[in-house]
């Protein structure tokens, strides 16, 4: 099945902390817009909306994983 990877389900235990971030952490901000943005792309590619090879396909996938990482340490580092 394809679906959207939202950091939130990703993450539930953190709930509170990606609000509290997403409102006072500009940096935070922009890599959980970054996320959000690579998902859909991702997502889109998945269902054939958007055309792409599969070599950029897996890139893109890898790079959503480093996403993740990070705002993963955001989350565990405070």
């Amino acid at each position: 099945m394809i679906t959207t990877h939202p950091i939130v389900q990703e993450f539930p235990e953190y709930l509170d902390k990606i609000k509290d971030l997403y409102h006072h952490n500009e940096e935070f901000q922009v890599l959980l817009g970054s996320y959000h943005s690579l998902d859909k792309e991702i997502f889109e590619i998945e269902k054939g909306e958007i055309p792409a090879t599969d070599d950029e396909l897996t890139h893109k996938r890898r790079d959503r994983v480093f996403l993740k990482d990070e705002i993963y340490n955001y989350l565990t580092s405070s």
